[in-house]
This record gives C-alpha cells, sequence and structure tokens, in this order.
C-alpha cells in the first residue's frame, strides 16, 4: 500500500464503491420509473446500468476540476487510452447488421445438421459454444453481440420462463469470457499483456485452448439438458424475414470490412475510417440493412468509457495488491476481483509488476477470464449482451443478483478447467489456503473485495422474500 494516499485516491475509491453499488441497484431505479411516473425519466437514467459508470465518471472529473483545476482533470483524461469503448462500440454495430448476421446464421444452422437435435435446440448449443470460440476470430465483443442477437431471436422472444433467461445469460457471459482466449488478440485481458509477455496466438492455443474449449463445451452442453424440456417446447428458429436475403456478394463485402476492423483493433484512426465506410455503405444499400444498433453501441461504449476513467484510480491499491500475492493466490483472487472490476483492467495492471514468473502470468489472466462473466462490468463485451437483452426481462431490466447467481456455476466450471488441468483442483476447497490468503490482505482492498458479495446475497435474499410473499 503506497505511504501517502490523498484526497484524489480515496475519492476515486469512493466513487468506484458507489459505481459499483450502483450497478446492483439498477433494478430498483426501473422499478421507480414505473412506478413513481412523476420523474419517471430521471429513474430511467439511473436504472441504465450503462449509464452508471459513466455517471460517476462525471462525478469524478467534476471533483478534479473543482479540487485541483480543469488542467488537471484534462490531464488525466489525455493519460487514458479510450482505444476499447471504441473499438467494442465499432464491431458490435457491424457484427450486428443484417448481412453479419444473415452469414452468422446460415453457419450456425449449417453446422447445426450435425448435432443430434431439433434444429431450434442445436441453435441454441451452438449459440453458447460455437459462436464465443468464434469470438477468438472476430472477437469477444463480435461473438457477444451475434450470440445475444440468436438467442434473442430464439429463446428470449418465445417467451422463455425466468431460470432459462438468466441461466442462459450466465452461461453466455462466462463462455464469452472464456471463449475468446484461443488466439492473443481477441480477448481484452489478454490483448493488454500479450505484447509485454510475447504471447502469440500458438503459445494461447498450448496453454488455454483445450481448457478453454472444455470449459464452453461443459457449460453449453449443462445448460442445454437441464433445460431440454423447455427448449424443445420454447426454442424456436427465427422466423423468415419478409426483406429479400442480402446478395452474397454483397455479404462478403462487410464481412471483409469487419475482419479489417479486427484487424486494426488497436489502431483507432484505422477502424474508425473502416466503420465510417461501413456507414456510407449501409446508407446506400439501406434496403440490405436493419435499423443499426447505433444508440445501443453509444451507451455501452460510454459505459467503457466510464470504466476507464474510475479505473484509473485504481491502480494505488490493486497494483500492490497484486505484486503481493503467489500463484495460487493470484489466480482465485483474480477470478473474485472481476466481480467489481474489469478483467482486462486487472491484467494491464498485473502486467505493470515486474520480475514475475510464467506460473505468476498465467494465474493472472487464467483467474481474470475465469471470473469474466459473474457481473456486468467483469468483462468488456458483457454490456453488449446486456444491452441487447435486457428488455426481454421482467421490467426491463436484468437483475444484478440473478445474473450473479446464473453465473456462479459456469465460474466453477471454467475455474476448474484452467486450475483442474493445471494442477490440483483440491485447493478450492482447502480453507487453510484461503484463510492465508484473506490473511495477507489489505483491510481496505478486503472491503472493495467482499462488498459486491454482500450485495449480492442480501439482494438474492430480499428476491426470495419477495417471491414467498408473492407465493402466499
Amino acid at each position: 500500500m503506497p505511504a501517502s494516499i490523498g484526497p484524489l485516491e480515496i475519492t476515486g475509491a469512493a466513487l468506484f464503491t458507489l459505481a459499483v453499488l450502483h450497478t446492483f441497484s439498477t433494478r430498483y431505479f426501473e422499478h421507480l420509473a414505473h412506478t413513481r411516473t412523476a420523474h419517471a425519466g430521471v429513474w430511467h437514467l439511473l436504472g441504465e446500468v450503462e449509464a452508471v459508470f459513466g455517471f460517476w465518471a462525471f462525478v469524478l472529473i467534476l471533483f478534479m476540476a473543482l479540487a485541483y483545476g480543469w488542467g488537471a482533470s484534462s490531464l488525466y483524461l489525455e493519460s487514458l487510452h479510450f482505444t476499447e469503448p471504441m473499438f467494442v462500440f465499432v464491431i458490435m454495430v457491424i457484427a450486428a447488421s443484417r448481412p453479419v448476421m444473415q452469414l452468422a446464421g446460415d453457419s450456425v444452422s449449417a453446422v447445426g445438421k450435425l448435432v443430434p437435435a431439433a434444429p431450434a435446440t442445436a441453435g441454441y448449443f451452438l449459440s453458447l459454444s460455437l459462436v464465443p470460440l468464434l469470438g477468438s476470430l472476430i472477437t469477444e465483443p463480435a461473438a457477444m453481440t451475434l450470440a445475444a442477437l440468436m438467442l434473442r431471436d430464439r429463446i428470449f422472444a418465445s417467451g422463455a420462463s425466468n431460470r432459462l433467461r438468466y441461466a442462459t445469460l450466465g452461461v453466455l457471459f462466462v463462455n464469452v469470457s472464456v471463449g475468446g482466449t484461443l488466439t492473443n488478440f481477441a480477448a481484452p485481458p489478454v490483448l493488454m499483456v500479450a505484447a509485454k509477455w510475447d504471447w502469440t496466438t500458438a503459445f494461447m492455443l498450448s496453454n488455454f485452448g483445450v481448457k478453454a474449449t472444455l470449459a464452453v463445451l461443459i457449460n453449453a452442453i449443462g445448460v442445454t439438458l437441464l433445460f431440454r424440456r423447455e427448449l424443445s417446447a420454447r426454442a424456436t428458429e427465427p422466423a423468415a424475414r419478409s426483406h429479400p436475403r442480402v446478395p452474397p456478394q454483397f455479404v462478403l463485402l462487410n464481412a471483409m470490412i469487419l475482419a479489417a476492423v479486427v484487424f486494426t483493433n488497436h489502431l483507432p484512426e484505422a477502424f474508425m475510417g473502416l466503420f465510417l465506410l461501413f456507414l456510407g455503405l449501409s446508407e446506400a444499400y439501406r434496403r440490405h440493412h436493419d435499423r443499426l444498433m447505433l444508440r445501443e453501441g453509444l451507451m455501452v461504449a460510454f459505459f467503457l468509457a466510464g470504466l476507464v476513467v474510475l479505473g484509473g484510480q485504481q491502480r494505488w491499491w490493486l497494483q500492490d495488491v497484486l505484486s503481493r500475492l503467489d500463484e495460487t493466490t493470484l489466480f482465485y483472487g483474480a477470478a473474485a476481483l472481476t466481480a467489481i472490476t474489469d478483467n482486462a483492467a486487472l491484467t494491464y495492471l498485473g502486467s505493470l509488476v515486474e520480475g514475475v514468473s510464467e506460473d505468476y502470468k498465467y494465474a493472472l489472466v487464467a483467474g481474470a477470464v475465469a471470473g469474466g462473466g459473474l457481473t456486468v462490468i467483469a468483462n468488456a463485451p458483457n454490456p453488449a449482451g446486456f444491452a441487447i437483452l435486457k428488455d426481454h426481462f421482467d421490467e426491463q431490466s436484468i437483475s444484478p443478483f440473478g445474473l450473479f447467481a446464473a453465473a456462479l456455476v459456469p465460474t466453477v466450471v471454467a475455474v476448474a478447467c484452467f486450475r483442474g488441468i493445471r494442477g490440483p483442483i483440491a485447493e478450492i476447497v482447502d480453507w487453510e489456503l484461503w484463510a492465508q490468503w484473506f490473511a495477507q490482505l489489505d483491510r481496505s482492498f478486503l472491503f472493495l473485495l467482499i462488498l459486491p458479495f454482500v450485495v449480492a446475497a442480501v439482494g438474492l435474499w430480499a428476491h426470495y422474500l419477495q417471491g414467498s410473499k408473492a407465493g402466499k
């Protein structure tokens, strides 16, 4: 822990804590929007998960401007990198376009013929397995967008039960976080460290590939078998569109633009130029496009930009903690920390620690991707899936507590695959090991680590009591 902590560091940590609490409280604000209609607009704004971190980031910048002057706040903003929010916005809009969705749908339907299940159920399984694994090629944000749109049309729009919706969402978030680790450029937490640590795609395939694929398949097969009866009744093939199919040459052109954007994912000048080309083509050939997801993409980018601004003030405690953990405690600590911070920020801060071993590097990244589905802030693509699917939940809002609970089992599967194949999985129930880890943590950090789990437990208990009263 730094010897001197100033008002800015304390304020930054406090606002980050408030933002985390706000994330877990959005469903309450959405409820107020439906019951207190006089100020419904304000409640809707506070109930938008995508607006949470952007809102508190504005508060932080305002505090810096008042306390230290506008020059200090502007210098702080200039020191940050917003490439990831920009890229997620661009890739989300392009991946959700009709030409790309037609190509993805045709590919899933072709592979689905090889799956021994009804076409609709096979499509559900592949949306949770094949598409997340394709994220290693088309990037995780694109995979999240494609999978969420397919699941929306196949499951969520057909009146699925609340249990199926949340279970699907939990598996989707975990599988996308894990499925992008077969290459060194597709998963944000891997991209943050690949260049510094010389991690090539061959390295990722040999060290993460089999484990990630196994975790994705186990989770997808498990949820498909668990809800097989409801899926047989609810799952539907996407309805035929009233408009004609997009010509193959136009699909190919859009696929090439998507590939070029993926290739230039670290060069905002390049992929923003490609995005402008895509917008021009979509306007010129409007008959081959549906409504572009510009609003949803901008909201997701706003969320991630706010996370970058607030996350930049957490380095003083995060980096210190990561530097003092051994390989085993680092793995589980990274998996738990993703509940309160973006896993890409986590791996980036860990990469700043010099002289670490290869085991340290593996534990940091494996733990970060394994825990990437616990909350909407855990992994950069999660807000994209959240924005696409939230309208199909009660009160057009996804309960953070429901997501947390639904993602726990898939997360344990990912932890078992990444840790169990490499080392003894029995350590996960070694209470003495856990006690040693907690004993070496700073109390302020321990509070921030435990906070979301306590809030989630209280929220789940409140939902249980509310359901019991409704049943009487």
